[in-house]
């Protein structure tokens, strides 16, 4: 999260829903109050915390959406920036916080969230995972951690669809539908725009 932050920070203000603060800031605060009511490791069980984080994941989820929006639109509108450099830079940054972004969605929400998963509460399984779908390679108690989710969210914004990680319940396959659209838009025609501005 403090990733995605100083990401959107540093993207133009012409790129930002109302003012470059807002968000960002919400964000922030959001990430304080879960860090100070837990300062450690979530290990029990509360509304309140899952409220919180997935409430975090959306705001994240609302400021990185509209900058791609908004980035789309000078790109079709041709307002958008001139420099090939500053271009690629905009495009890669709302691009990278779009694959952290799913990735929080995906860690959130696959077999009731981390919490869940660590309990085995959940066993309706999301996402299946190879270690999962061969046993014999991997220890009898492996559970996905973020480093897994983010390798997919980045595979599938640059494959464009499932790699090794397959999708296995409705809400997954549009999640990373959503997410192969929006990756395809930002890659297509920011490298496009890009190549036609080079001197």
């Amino acid at each position: 999260m403090v990733a995605l932050v100083a990401l959107q920070l540093r993207l133009p203000a012409h790129l930002a829903l109302g003012s470059r603060w807002a968000l960002p800031a919400v964000e922030a605060a959001l990430m304080v109050a879960l860090t100070v009511a837990n300062p450690v490791r979530m290990d029990r069980a509360s509304s309140w915390f899952r409220r919180t984080s997935l409430l975090l994941v959306a705001v994240a989820s609302v400021a990185n959406g509209a900058s791609a929006v908004l980035l789309v639109d000078h790109l079709v509108r041709g307002r958008a920036t001139r420099s090939p450099g500053g271009l690629l830079f905009e495009g890669a940054a709302v691009y990278l916080t779009n694959v952290v972004t799913f990735a929080l969605w995906y860690w959130e929400l696959d077999r009731g969230g981390p919490l869940s998963r660590k309990e085995g509460r959940d066993t309706d399984v999301d996402f299946l995972f190879p270690q999962m779908a061969s046993p014999d390679v991997a220890p009898a108690d492996w559970e996905p951690t973020f480093p897994d989710y983010l390798y997919l969210s980045f595979t599938n914004s640059t494959a464009f669809s499932p790699t090794d990680t397959m999708p296995w319940t409705r809400w997954a396959k549009m999640l990373m539908l959503a997410q192969s659209a929006t990756a395809l838009c930002i890659a297509a025609l920011v490298i496009a725009r890009a190549v036609n501005i080079l001197p």
